[in-house]
């Protein structure tokens, strides 16, 4: 199990406030609010449908709510002009489930492609730097020049990975990450986000109902039940928490 960040300051990165999404008469996130302090992952455990992957959505400014405030590095998301908000994309990671690479691209054209976008000054020779360390810190530096195709679901996932994490952003978003991969496979996913935390010393929200992922990657976590954020603790915390309602997630 990950134990909890050693964190004197409690620095928060990013906080959200009394958010409110709907779509038509499904009211998803009713209320919620918490707070992510620099250098820990914080796990959003709920169930399926629950509105997990519409928070980050929201956070990374993909879709827009109706009421509520993200800030980000004390910074107002919510209203931000384009270029603004793609600024602050750079600063924040997001691990896609359905990972997006480019089909079309090779592994090594997939990582180049977000320092080309951001308009990052690099040299060729840099840029062919960043691509391997990136590779290297996924243990896969030997498909550089594959095609998505001829990846593993896992290995998929840790080329993803690797292309979001070429920018170093201090934020990572993880939605669902070991979701439809096996044991073994979700288990290195698993080790590589305590990795990233470690080398990147970045602090991360991780969206998950997969209770392996939950028990080793989080510092902490936050329970989504019925569009608010019902209770947060350590993983032994909620395990033994008195609520039924809490506990029941960990049975």
């Amino acid at each position: 199990m990950n134990e909890p960040q050693k964190n004197t300051d409690r620095e928060v990165v990013l906080q959200v406030r009394h958010l409110y999404k709907s779509f038509g008469e499904n009211h998803v996130l009713r209320d919620f609010s918490i707070e992510l302090f620099r250098g820990e992952n914080l796990v959003v455990l709920g169930k399926s449908g629950s509105g997990k992957s519409v928070l980050i959505k929201c956070i990374i400014g993909l879709l827009h709510p109706e009421q509520g405030e993200i800030q980000v590095f004390q910074q107002q998301v919510i209203g931000l002009e384009k270029e603004a908000l793609d600024r602050m994309r750079t600063r924040v990671g997001f691990l896609f489930q359905s990972n997006a690479l480019y089909d079309s691209m090779t592994v090594r054209e997939n990582l180049e492609f977000p320092l080309r976008r951001h308009g990052r000054d690099k040299s060729l020779s840099e840029v062919n730097d960043l691509v391997m360390e990136a590779l290297e810190n996924v243990g896969l530096p030997h498909t550089i020049d594959l095609m998505p195709a001829e990846l593993s679901g896992g290995m998929r996932k840790r080329i993803a990975l690797a292309r979001t994490m070429i920018l170093k952003p201090e934020i990572m978003l993880y939605d669902e990450p070991t979701t439809g991969l096996d044991p073994i496979t979700s288990r290195e996913i698993n080790d590589l986000i305590l990795k990233v935390q470690d080398i990147y010393k970045t602090s991360s929200i991780i969206i998950s109902h997969d209770m392996g992922c939950v028990r080793y990657t989080a510092n902490r976590v936050a329970l989504l039940v019925e569009g608010r954020c019902f209770a947060t603790g350590s993983y032994d915390e909620l395990q033994i928490h008195p609520d039924p309602a809490v506990n029941g997630f960990f049975e």
